[in-house]
Formats: C-alpha cells, sequence, structure tokens
C-alpha cells in the first residue's frame, strides 16, 4: 500500500511540474489544487496501466523501427488522454496540440525518472526485508 501512495505522490508531483512549466504554452489547466493533481495522478495511473501495455503491443514493429522513439509518441498519447479524461471529471488540464503534449509528456517522464531515484529504497522495500 505504501508503494501504491508514493507511486501516486510521484504522478501527482510531474504531472503538477508538467502543467505548471507548460502553463500558457498549451497546456491549460482547469483548477490548480492538490487535490484535482492527486485525482488526476490516479487517471493517469490508470490509463498507463491499462491501455499503455496494450498500445505498446500493438506498435511493437512501429517501436523496432524507430529504435524506441515510438514511446514517445505512445506517451504523448497517454498524457493527452489523462488530461481530457481529467476535464471530464473537473481536474484535468486542456492541451492545445501535439507539441504540447509531447513536451507534457516528456517533463512527467523525466520528473518521474528523477523522483523514483530519490525513493528507491521505499519502492524497494522487498529487496531489504530479506
Amino acid at each position: 500500500m505504501k508503494k501504491i501512495l508514493i507511486r501516486l505522490a510521484i504522478n501527482a508531483v510531474a504531472l503538477y511540474a508538467a502543467v505548471a512549466i507548460m502553463d500558457g504554452r498549451g497546456i491549460t489547466p482547469q483548477n490548480e489544487n492538490w487535490l484535482s493533481f492527486i485525482w488526476l495522478a490516479l487517471i493517469f495511473g490508470l490509463v498507463n496501466a491499462v491501455l499503455r501495455p496494450l498500445l505498446v503491443v500493438m506498435s511493437c514493429p512501429l517501436i523496432i523501427l524507430t529504435l524506441g522513439l515510438g514511446t514517445l509518441l505512445i506517451n504523448t498519447l497517454m498524457f493527452y488522454l489523462a488530461g481530457w479524461l481529467g476535464t471530464q471529471f473537473q481536474v484535468g488540464f486542456t492541451v492545445d496540440g501535439f507539441w504540447p503534449a509531447f513536451w507534457g509528456a516528456f517533463i512527467v517522464s523525466v520528473v518521474s525518472f528523477i523522483l523514483t531515484i530519490f525513493f528507491k529504497d521505499e519502492l524497494d522495500n522487498k529487496r531489504r526485508k530479506k
């Protein structure tokens, strides 16, 4: 349970960073309180857990052909879809095109990667208990 909450917090902070950096550059948040970003992180996590594996399997030839750069397109689509689903629940953000979604997904990936490095011990607590 602790691992899920840490993952949720990392996603919330990463989404907040992306929306804050890209605000006025193609991404417009509906509201900027932390509770809405936690709900948005939950939506983002569900979208990534359900749809991302299907898209990766279906676009495997494209990913191989582009030497992995196809995953950036999948990340862009997941970011755009999470924002759109969030707006349906009044917690998301609107994206004005492909490039703002691309840069937003890139920022989310970088921030998530950095925060995961900092919280690696908490996320890998199974190895420590053995």
